[in-house]
């Protein structure tokens, strides 16, 4: 039997990157996969297309992940169908880097609200049905950066690191109910955001991985696989680097 057959997912911010290889990584092991994204576009229609290839169910949403009135929406939706949802992933995430002194009002709040407030919103909406299942398994994509900081990625950095203490509290507040709550801290991952960096700075972020390469998504859904899987069903509070070893 495949690891995820008879359970529904909910994956935010899945188009395209490393939310896209998580779904098609959980559909082709048997998960139903519900996922959002701000914009219904030809990303989504084709993610949609590609999910339900392997026989599975899969809607998709237009949603913003940081509005908390949408976010209950799409959890209420996704259960008036599938009837239950036993995996979260709170991916939905953006950039705006800039260094500290330059760093606008603006570019500070749309980080944090795109890449940590969802989390609360999507965690707050699922929080009931799971308790009613007595089971789930919630997961926050962190990164690297969120653990040790980064120049010019100062809202980055915070909404990151707020991913591992929001995963680390809840999974305390709802292990009781056998509710796991971790955190991925992914390291450079080769996707359509890394892309646009300069050569130097992809460089430069090679010399500082052990394992000498860039991930790639796939790296990143294999780890996600197995926190929504029974396989780590002794595992909660967590964070999983999967950075190639740099951050050691």
């Amino acid at each position: 039997m495949k690891l995820l057959t008879g359970k529904t997912a909910l994956v935010t911010g899945a188009a395209r990157g490393i939310g896209k290889a998580i779904a098609l990584k959980f559909a082709s092991e048997g998960a139903n996969v519900v996922f959002t994204d701000l914009v219904l576009d030809e990303n989504a229609q084709a993610t949609q297309a590609e999910l339900e290839s392997f026989g599975i169910k899969s809607r998709c949403y237009g949603s913003n992940a940081a509005d908390f009135g949408e976010a209950h929406n799409v959890v209420a939706e996704l259960v008036k169908e599938f009837q239950r949802i036993d995996i979260l992933v709170n991916n939905a995430g953006i950039t705006r880097d800039g260094l500290m002194m330059r760093m606008t009002e603006q570019q500070w709040d749309l980080v944090v609200n795109v890449n940590l407030k969802s989390a609360f919103n999507f965690i707050h909406a699922v929080t009931p049905v799971m308790i009613r299942q007595k089971s789930g398994s919630i997961i926050n994509m962190a990164s690297v950066v969120g653990v040790s900081g980064n120049a010019g990625q100062a809202n980055y950095s915070a909404s990151k690191a707020g991913m591992i203490g929001l995963a680390k509290s809840v999974a305390k507040e709802l292990g009781a109910r056998s509710i796991r709550a971790n955190a991925i801290a992914p390291g450079f991952i080769i996707t359509e955001m890394t892309a646009s960096l300069s050569e130097d700075v992809k460089t430069e972020w090679a010399k500082q991985i052990p394992l000498n390469r860039g991930g790639t998504p796939e790296d990143v859904a294999n780890v996600a696989l197995f926190l929504a899987s029974d396989l780590s069903s002794y595992v909660t509070g967590q964070v999983i680097h999967c950075c190639g070893g740099m951050n050691t």
